[in-house]
């Protein structure tokens, strides 16, 4: 009997493409955590129970007119090997039948999601600026500061440009034509023209008078920019000729596009967003705790159902506005309250696999990123999660009584984005401190008191036909036997060995993705450690992932060797190979690669460590032997 790979994303992709039904996917997607499906119908529950219980499955969600399949952060690794299994045709897609509700819900997910990371890092970057002058005020006055400080604006004053790339992606259009159009609002141009029209002076288009409304850091403008103009570039491609088409229809959508925004379009849709925001502030104003108490304890439930990108263009709405936001306050302390559940976790259970795990986490959810905390530990154990939503509900009030708002925008709202609440008012940092205080304390105490809901394996009884049931006992008995002993793992390479701490990767360095060790290779040549099979090769062909029964295997020849796009790597084996202990899998150009700047060190790792009470390495330091014994993996 062999087990399932957890990570054997190329079978869990054909998994997922059998349950629903190749014929039935109309396309597919993924955000940091799930598998988007857009489905022509919805599968039966007991499809839905079927992919629910598959390895490395969370579980199943239809939420915004999409099948949600979560599964953590390797989402786009599964992305990856199903899009290669699907043959779309996107022209011949039907249209959806959605509510509207649900397709505003994915298309803020599918704008969002792929640079939300850039704004956050920019957001850390003002962050370290607020510090860095609360300390030193006289580095304001520096070209160091002035510098730093337009490179973390950059990504929010060209925000409609980040929005034309996404934007015209989901509604299908022309990146290039959508990038031209959102440009040309932030151009310093018009931001010139709406000043003049600002003081007093009229501006015509034509016949009609435009409005004084600028676009730097907005959000609906660029995005239903970019959805009109897909329904204009499409009626263009059938209509215009295909001799002149490519010149012709980039040149149309550019002269209306740009002057309906600015007299239409732009106007109606910030209006919109100013209104979510008004009545949102509204409600800060009258019922502060009510509005605290519900950001801060349901928040991370709008993040399992994926809906959580709607409230974006009100949050930065205020910023435009107010130059401040009181949601991204009190959503700190929900987003601290999941890693503090993985902390009270940490401490309180006394398996070492859901120890490592809540530790792993816990880290992540220090930089704002919840996703692992939530579908790894705490919503998985189910009670800490409810702590943690109720710290963050407490947390939120605490701060409500302090004003506390943020005066920077975080694209990541965490422990590390405190900061932000630096500003005008003296009590908006102290109350943000109190409060993260209050969640963090709270949260690893309601966690001792409730416990972790840690259930063993349920045995399963009963049975009409004792043969049948004695059978499989008997081939339980021979399995256990089999997975009973440790594995042994032989060194892949040859040159020096290092801990993995010495990696300068956190994910590496942080045994987030896996324990081992690390090697600095000597020569290009990567080997078998063990008799077992490929599961995976990289498209780029710098890491491969190897299985051998239970045990699942990374190997990262080099950090950020991805970006060679497969220069230098050639693979000799495949997924699915069978292979013997020594078999040459890769060769690579080490000096070649050393040459380009890339750090060949090369962590060796066991994926799935969290599945075996320990693993240990013979030496993490000293000379590395290709054949050696390396690794124990101890059951």
């Amino acid at each position: 009997m062999a087990q399932s790979k957890v990570r054997d994303y190329g079978r869990l992709a054909r998994d997922i493409k059998d349950a629903v039904g190749e014929s039935n996917i109309v396309s597919a997607a993924h955000c940091a955590t799930r598998l988007r499906l857009v489905l022509k119908e919805s599968p039966s529950a007991e499809v839905t129970k079927q992919i629910s219980g598959m390895p490395a499955v969370i579980q199943v969600v239809e939420k915004g007119g999409q099948y949600q399949i979560v599964i953590g952060t390797h989402a786009k690794d599964v992305y990856n090997e199903l899009i290669q299994l699907l043959d779309l045709d996107e022209s011949a897609q039907p249209e959806m039948k959605q509510s509207f509700a649900n397709r505003v819900i994915a298309t803020m997910s599918a704008v969002f999601a792929p640079f939300v990371y850039v704004l956050a890092a920019a957001g850390l970057v003002q962050g370290a600026l607020i510090i860095i002058t609360h300390f030193a005020p006289a580095f304001a006055q520096t070209g160091t500061y002035e510098v730093l400080s337009f490179i973390s604006w950059t990504p929010f004053t060209f925000l409609p440009v980040l929005i034309a790339v996404t934007a015209s992606k989901h509604f299908k259009c022309n990146t290039f034509i959508a990038m031209w159009c959102c440009l040309a609002l932030v151009n310093g141009s018009w931001g010139e023209i709406a000043a003049r029209i600002a003081d007093g002076e009229t501006v015509k288009f034509l016949i009609f008078n435009m409005a004084q409304t600028t676009y730097t850091s907005t959000v609906l403008p660029p995005l239903f920019l970019v959805l009109i103009l897909s329904y204009l570039e499409r009626f263009l491609e059938k209509h215009v000729p295909d001799v002149i088409k490519a010149l012709v229809v980039p040149f149309i959508c550019a002269v209306i596009m740009v002057p309906a925004t600015i007299l239409v379009i732009g106007p109606v849709s910030d209006g919109l967003a100013n209104a979510i925001a008004l009545g949102y502030n509204s409600l800060v104003n009258t019922v502060p705790v009510l509005a605290a108490l519900v950001v801060g304890g349901i928040w991370q439930v709008f993040v399992i159902f994926g809906v959580h990108w709607g409230v974006t263009p009100m949050v930065l709405a205020n910023f435009a506005n107010n130059g401040c936001d009181t949601f991204q306050a009190f959503q700190t302390c929900a987003v601290v309250a999941q890693a503090a559940a993985c902390l009270g976790v940490f401490i309180k259970t006394k398996k070492s696999d859901i120890k490592n795990v809540a530790f792993s986490a816990g880290l992540t959810g220090i930089f704002g990123i919840t996703e692992p905390a939530i579908y790894g530990v705490t919503l998985r154990l189910k009670k800490p999660f409810i702590a943690g939503c109720i710290g963050g509900a407490v947390g939120a009030v605490i701060i409500s009584f302090f004003n506390t708002v943020y005066y920077v925008y975080a694209g990541l709202p965490g422990l590390l984005t405190t900061v932000n609440a630096m500003g005008e008012n003296p009590t908006s940092f102290t109350g943000m401190m109190i409060g993260v205080a209050a969640t963090i304390v709270i949260t690893v105490l309601l966690v001792q008191v409730i416990g972790c809901d840690e259930k063993e394996p349920e045995t399963v009884s009963g049975g009409t036909n004792p043969a049948s049931a004695s059978v499989k006992t008997s081939e339980t008995a021979v399995v256990s036997e089999k997975l009973s002993t440790n594995e042994n793992i032989f060194c892949p390479l040859n040159g020096e060995l290092r801990p993995l701490k010495e990696v300068n990767d956190p994910t590496f360095s942080g045994e987030i993705l896996g324990k081992g060790v690390a090697v600095i290779p000597s020569e290009g040549k990567l080997y078998a450690p063990f008799d077992g099979e490929v599961s995976m090769v990289f498209e780029t062909k710098h890491a491969i992932g190897l299985i051998k029964d239970d045990v699942e295997m990374l190997i990262h020849i080099g950090l950020e060797t991805v970006s060679l796009e497969g220069k230098y790597f050639d693979a000799k084996v495949r997924a699915g190979d069978r292979i013997k202990k020594g078999d040459l899998l890769i060769e690579f150009d080490l000096e070649a690669i050393a040459k380009e700047g890339f750090d060949t060190i090369t962590p060796v790792i066991v994926s799935n460590a969290d599945d075996f009470a320990q693993i240990t390495a013979d030496e993490t330091s000293g000379r590395a032997v290709a054949g050696e014994h390396l690794l124990t993996v101890k059951r």
